[in-house]
C-alpha cells in the first residue's frame, strides 16, 4: 500500500497487462489470507496468499488459476481463515441460478492449478457471472442481492433466501429473466 502513497496527476503504473488481460479487482489483505478465483466455466481454486510472493508495481504478477479455452476469472475473494468455516462462496449464472456453497468444500490448493468445480455449468443455468465470499452467520445474512440484467431488469433477493448447496450443483433459480436472449450482467451484495 506504501508503494501507492504519494500518486502523480499522471497517475502510476500499478501491473503490467499482458494482451488480452485486464485488472478487475483490488482488496485488501493482511498477507495471511486465503485467495478464491472463481472462472465462468465455473471452476474455483482456494490457495494461501503467501503462495504470491511481494512483487514491484511494474511486474505482471503469477499465475492464479490455470484457465481453459474460452474461459475466464470473473470472481475473486480474500479469504480470512480464522473465520473460512463460517463464510459460503455465492456464485450467480447468466441465467439466473445461484446458490451458497460453504468454503469448508473447498480444499487449499497450490496458486496456478486448474481448481475444482464450483457450479455445474449448463445450457439451461448459463455460465458464471460472479461471486462474491459471504458469511454463514455473520451479518450478511442479514443483507440483500441485488441483480441486474444486460437489458436492464434489476431484483433484490435476501441473501438468507439463497439455497446453501453443494459444490457440483447448479443452483437454483434467484431471477426470472423476461426478456429472451437477456443474461444477468452483474450482482451487488447491499
Amino acid at each position: 500500500i506504501e508503494d501507492f502513497a504519494n500518486v502523480r496527476r499522471s497517475g502510476l503504473i500499478a501491473i503490467k497487462l499482458h494482451s488480452g488481460d485486464a485488472l478487475e479487482w483490488v482488496k485488501p489483505s493482511n498477507g495471511k489470507n486465503e485467495i478464491m478465483l472463481i472462472s465462468n466455466n465455473g471452476q474455483a481454486i482456494r490457495f494461501k496468499e503467501d503462495n504470491v510472493r511481494p512483487m514491484g508495481r511494474a511486474a505482471s504478477g503469477v499465475r492464479g488459476i490455470k484457465l481453459k479455452d474460452a474461459d475466464n476469472v470473473v470472481g475473486m475473494d480474500v479469504i480470512n481463515p480464522d473465520k473460512a468455516s463460517q463464510t459460503l462462496l455465492f456464485v450467480i449464472t447468466a441465467n439466473g441460478y445461484g446458490k451458497k456453497t460453504s468454503i469448508k468444500e473447498y480444499k487449499i490448493q497450490s496458486r496456478g492449478g486448474s481448481g475444482i468445480k464450483t457450479a455445474n455449468v449448463t445450457a439451461k443455468t448459463g455460465k458464471v457471472i460472479g461471486s462474491m465470499a459471504v458469511g454463514e452467520n455473520l451479518n450478511d445474512d442479514k443483507s440483500d442481492i441485488i441483480a441486474i440484467s444486460g437489458k436492464g431488469q434489476t431484483i433484490r433477493v435476501p441473501m438468507k433466501s439463497v439455497s446453501k448447496l453443494g459444490r457440483a450443483t447448479q443452483g437454483v433459480r434467484i431471477m426470472r429473466l423476461k426478456e429472451p436472449n437477456d443474461k444477468v450482467s452483474n450482482v451487488a451484495l447491499v
